[in-house]
């Protein structure tokens, strides 16, 4: 039987199926992050319900609604893991937990793709205007070209170097990658609007959509943009045997912290 509440569930009552991470209780046990489970369950499973509103700044799209499970039975045919490979993901893959750069890559991508388009006119439904002959949106244009080609190669080295065990450059770079496409993704629509000026916020028109959906990828768990600033602090300034004594983890924060197999995570992994 599995009992809790998911927030921010992603197309929260338009799913076939739903991936459920949970945690295994055993009587007189605290629960452990070792015995984390993922299981799948069907849309029409009794105990499975959706609820509340879904009107957020920006990531409309997503639904993300509340999912809701009451006793929902899953069978062992459920189970998409066997006990105990779950919680292996993060210390031996840790680049699953950047999956959502892509997303926002394309936003910083799609901005500066508009930007250009519309200061040549060519945007369908608007008029064909050529702003290309004012220096300082040429300049513009050129600092966003740069701001989109440093995050777009550290990006690529990063998700080139994603296989099981990586070393601890590799996982600052990855961390590094996650940090500049969040940021930069909300940098280059906001470069964008003040480029191409007041018409460019007109809802009839994408980069407004953009400019909302940007600043929403920072906050997203596990790798906020917070979380990353803090985990490239540590790894750099801590050896890797120190990093369970390194203080700011008062509040449980750094869980998702690739460990190697050093501390806690030799544990996690064992």
């Amino acid at each position: 039987m599995i009992n809790g509440f998911k927030k921010f569930a992603s197309l929260a009552g338009y799913c076939d199926y739903y991936t459920i991470v949970c945690t295994e209780v055993f009587e007189g046990l605290e629960p452990r992050h070792e015995d984390t489970m993922l299981f799948v369950v069907h849309k029409d499973t009794p105990g499975l319900s959706v609820k509340g509103d879904w009107d957020p700044l920006g990531m409309r799209g997503t639904n993300s609604r509340d999912l809701i499970l009451k006793d929902v039975f899953v069978r062992a045919d459920d189970l998409l893991m066997p006990r105990g490979i779950f919680n292996k993901t993060l210390p031996n893959w840790p680049h699953m937990m950047i999956t959502l750069s892509p997303t926002y890559m394309g936003v910083a991508q799609g901005a500066y793709d508009f930007m250009v388009d519309y200061l040549k006119g060519k945007i369908p439904g608007q008029p064909p205007v050529d702003r290309r002959m004012y220096a300082t949106k040429r300049i513009a244009v050129g600092k966003m070209y740069a701001r989109l080609a440093n995050m777009r190669a550290l990006w690529w080295q990063a998700f080139g170097e994603s296989k099981g065990f990586p070393n601890k450059a590799e996982v600052q770079r990855m961390y590094a990658a996650q940090y500049n496409v969040m940021e930069g993704a909300a940098e280059m629509t906001s470069m964008a609007i003040r480029t191409c000026g007041g018409q460019s916020m007109l809802k009839s028109l994408p980069l407004e959509r953009m400019y909302r959906d940007s600043r929403c990828g920072a906050l997203m768990l596990p790798f906020t943009s917070e979380i990353m600033e803090d985990y490239l602090g540590v790894l750099s300034l801590y050896e890797m045997d120190e990093l369970d004594h390194a203080p700011g983890d008062e509040g449980g924060a750094r869980t998702s912290l690739w460990r190697g197999d050093s501390g806690s995570g030799a544990r996690a992994v064992r």
